[in-house]
């Protein structure tokens, strides 16, 4: 199984409802779980629905599961903001998965819409990081 096999395992498994999967394949093995929620016998109502957007603004989105880092070290200012014009290619955040930093680069020349995440939070695969306008 390759690396982006098992973070895609590993992406779908989050989002899912299951609880524990395990999984064989020759040698490899993997087992996969998760924390109960706190208090699950009755169901959680959900907020109202917002009013959908009529135009929603294109998302770049995570390339694997990770935590998502809004500037390269703490102390430093972040590569990007609402707001900011960028280029193609351009580093707009960092995704750190097993020790390893990915960066995660501009799709075209765009303006940073709307950050979707917070610094330090856990961002799964596919999941938007932020909203942007093409230039």
């Amino acid at each position: 199984m390759t690396n982006q096999e098992l973070y895609d395992l590993m992406a779908r498994f989050d989002a899912s409802g299951l609880q524990k999967l395990k999984l064989s394949q020759g040698d490899f093995q993997i087992e996969l779980g998760k924390a109960a929620p706190a208090g699950t016998a009755a169901p959680i109502p959900s907020a109202p629905a917002a009013a959908p957007r009529t135009e929603e603004a294109p998302a770049v989105t995570a390339p694997l599961v990770g935590t998502f880092y809004a500037a390269p070290a703490p102390e430093k200012p972040p590569f990007v903001t609402a707001g900011d014009k960028v280029k193609k290619g351009a580093t707009l955040c960092l995704i750190e998965a097993m020790k390893t930093m990915i960066e995660v680069p501009a799709p075209c020349d765009c303006v940073i819409e709307e950050v979707l995440k917070a610094n330090g939070e856990l961002a799964a695969f596919g999941e938007a990081l932020m909203r942007y306008r093409p230039c």
